[in-house]
């Protein structure tokens, strides 16, 4: 009797935790891009595309901001964005809940928001996101998922008009995390490489890495350095760090002029972010 019962109330517990999964995440079928602009929003499967021959850079310099925002649960996320932002020409977020608010503080300061769809919790879309002060050529909208959590991790894959003549491709990633061994990260950074190898103008690819391990580590080097990416190097270098000691945020670049380079601290999300500026090789 007392098996019938265990049994019973194990049957419970894992029917009542997928019926609470259901009601609080919500999946894409697949990849799809939110984009917010001043003046309207809208859904796209896959790729947003738009004609413009605006430009990103600022006469030829480039600020990069890059951040996990921690779905903005943190009081103060509006605030230290605002703040962090203020200069930059590129954004480009990760964990970023598409809150009400969060709208309203996108068009109150004029940015073109791009971002993934990765899944939707209690309705309210998750996933990477890039703002820019222009539209981008292109964005295109990629997820993995996650082996056991099963939830899509996102990346967003971007091109910008350049001041110089050149495109400028960008990725905005968001890594698996948990899994065992490596295959599903493997996966993911095989599918980033595949966007850009055959780009032939100037690169950045940022985000949280969730590179916790020497082989994660190594896997992301492996796969950027034949392409002639390199990462930035940051002073100071407050970066998040697992409790191995590896830091979980990384910007590679090629094709750009490296200025300065730093990781704050910040009490606004469990990341700290980075600030980049570029000037454009004419």
């Amino acid at each position: 009797m007392r098996a019938k019962w265990f049994l019973l109330g194990s049957l419970s517990l894992v029917l009542g935790g997928a019926i609470g999964f259901n009601v609080a995440f919500s999946l894409p079928k697949e990849p799809k891009i939110a984009v917010i602009s001043p003046s309207n929003e809208a859904f796209f499967q896959y790729c947003a595309e738009q004609s413009s021959s605006d430009v990103l850079d600022d006469n030829g310099q480039l600020n990069l901001l890059v951040w996990n925002i921690y779905k903005q649960n943190r009081d103060n996320w509006q605030q230290s964005l605002q703040f962090y932002s203020q200069d930059k020409q590129l954004v480009l977020l990760q964990e970023s809940n598409l809150t009400p608010e969060l709208k309203t503080w996108l068009k109150s300061q004029r940015w073109y928001a791009y971002q993934v769809d990765a899944f939707e919790l209690f309705g309210v879309s998750v996933g990477v996101l890039n703002l820019s002060k222009i539209g981008p050529q292109k964005a295109c909208a990629y997820t993995e998922l996650e082996p056991w959590l099963r939830l899509p991790k996102s990346a967003l894959y971007s091109t910008y008009h350049l001041s110089n003549g050149e495109l400028l491709a960008v990725v905005n990633l968001h890594a698996v995390n948990f899994t065992y061994g490596t295959e599903e990260y493997q996966k993911q950074i095989d599918t980033v490489i595949a966007l850009v190898q055959n780009h032939n103008g100037p690169i950045i690819v940022g985000g949280d890495f969730n590179s916790w391990s020497a082989t994660r580590l190594a896997i992301i080097e492996q796969a950027l350095s034949p392409l002639g990416l390199k990462e930035v190097d940051y002073s100071p270098d407050n970066r998040s760090q697992f409790v191995t000691g590896y830091a979980l945020d990384h910007i590679f670049y090629r094709g750009l002029d490296l200025i300065r380079a730093g990781a704050p601290t910040s009490d606004a999300s469990d990341h700290n972010p980075i600030e980049v500026v570029f000037k454009l090789i004419n």
